[in-house]
């Protein structure tokens, strides 16, 4: 019997550019695809090809310096067009062409659900370990320790997000196998977030738990913390249910799925709708001429939500966890009376003083910040959006003064940067609450 978890701490932003129609519209085949070793926090990359190497759909591109099994795979059978150095010669992404059409090169992944380790080696080797995280730390998890629980999360609650049970719709199948390979590997319990009515059907092996569809209800931190909070001394898994998929699709095939469904949205976007497409691939190739007009238009072409994405520009490519592009004014053209403290109602906000939250309108926010940074302001304002049993603003504090003892007294193993994305967006302070809390998670890990 599934049971129901009702939370009310949370805000789902009304915001322009919504889908009309879930189904895609079509395939997006890209000119280029990449792969980022930085979307993968704990992996530390190791190049395996050259420029100018042939490789397969499934062939390792990147491998971990620390555990040399864990590898980073092309999304496509192609050529390798570039590997992009930053400081210090930090591999920032490598670049593969993909071959002409035809029947793509595939690398065959032995498997065996029945034994943990096949399983374990399959995921590392296909890159699919590497789309799962650990709580604690966020990050790729660590091999060597079991999962005390798996959570994998059914639901994308993020402004204009594509529901997640639309993009596995019809493969029920490929989720059973990835449980069931699942299971292999935790003595715990194996849960699955869904939104409250969720047509996703029980999965023998988990347990489906429905919540409210409020953001951030559907980040899996937050459901492991309303359902089984990790402690000290313990370790869990979150992934999407995307990923469930893949996983299930490579026990049963041998072969790494590489394909995404996208949802082009935002305000700016021509005509929002959803396309098939493959991992990591290049922006232009999903949004056409949109990509081409962005810079004389002033958009910012996003990777992701407006919460958690990373602003790519048309020369980008699709970023992990590969689900979403969102299109929204950039905001530096803008001119308007009294600039950001304007009273307007186009303006979003989720204080009541503006005049927009009381006409049931969507609205069209840009990427300005609308006013400076400044000391942290001990309202509560963080709780309010933090549907967690932690107090977010003095963990903050710890993070800023690297108070190890405070920060595992007030919760840090339970979190994530994503969870305080709301947060930093309600914040009257301004702070990057992200970046601060990945800083802390890293600091932690080095030090602890």
């Amino acid at each position: 019997m599934r049971r129901t978890i009702n939370l009310t701490k949370g805000l789902n932003l009304a915001i322009g550019g919504g889908l009309t129609d879930l189904w895609p519209t079509g395939v997006a085949m890209p000119a280029t695809v990449a792969v980022v070793p930085a979307d993968f926090p704990g992996f530390t990359p190791k190049c395996e090809v050259a420029e100018g190497d042939v490789v397969a759909q499934g062939q390792p591109l990147m491998r971990d310096k620390a555990d040399t099994d864990i590898k980073l795979v092309s999304p496509v059978a192609g050529t390798v067009e570039a590997i992009v150095r930053g400081a210090r010669r930090a591999i920032e992404r490598i670049v593969v062409k993909p071959a002409a059409e035809g029947t793509p090169a595939q690398v065959k992944f032995e498997t065996d659900t029945k034994d943990a380790a096949s399983v374990k080696r399959a995921l590392k080797h296909s890159g699919l370990w590497a789309m799962m995280r650990q709580r604690p730390y966020d990050i790729v998890p660590d091999p060597t320790a079991e999962p005390r629980d798996i959570f994998v999360t059914a639901m994308d609650t993020a402004p204009l997000a594509l529901p997640l049970e639309e993009v596995v719709r019809g493969r029920e199948a490929d989720l059973r196998a990835g449980v069931e390979a699942l299971a292999m590997l935790t003595k715990g319990t194996i849960y699955i977030g869904v939104a409250k009515g969720s047509a996703i059907a029980d999965i023998e092996g988990a347990e489906i738990v429905e919540f409210t569809p409020l953001h951030p209800a559907g980040n899996a931190g937050i459901q492991a913390a309303n359902i089984a909070p990790v402690n000290k001394g313990e370790t869990i898994w979150t992934l999407d249910v995307m990923t469930l998929a893949r996983i299930g699709a490579l026990m049963t095939s041998g072969v790494a799925d590489t394909s995404a469904t996208v949802a082009i949205t935002g305000s700016e976007a021509d005509a929002p709708h959803v396309v098939r497409t493959v991992v990591g691939a290049d922006i232009r190739a999903l949004l056409g001429k949109e990509a081409d007009e962005a810079a004389p238009r002033h958009l910012r072409i996003i990777s992701g939500n407006v919460l958690t994405g990373l602003p790519v520009g048309a020369d980008g490519y699709l970023r992990y966890p590969y689900r979403q592009v969102t299109v929204i004014p950039e905001g530096d053209n803008a001119d308007e009376f009294m600039g950001w403290a304007s009273l307007s109602p186009s303006k979003l906000s989720v204080s009541h003083s503006f005049p927009g939250s009381f006409l049931g309108r969507l609205f069209k926010p840009d990427a300005r910040l609308n006013g400076g940074r400044r000391a942290m302001i001990m309202s509560g304002v963080y709780d309010r959006y933090l549907p967690m049993d932690i107090l977010p603003e003095y963990l903050l504090k710890a993070i800023s003064g690297k108070d190890i003892d405070q920060m595992e007294a007030l919760g840090i193993y339970e979190v994530a940067p994503e969870d305080f994305a709301l947060a930093e967006y309600a914040d009257p302070s301004k702070l990057p609450l992200q970046k601060m809390v990945r800083e802390g998670l890293d600091y932690l890990r080095s030090e602890v």
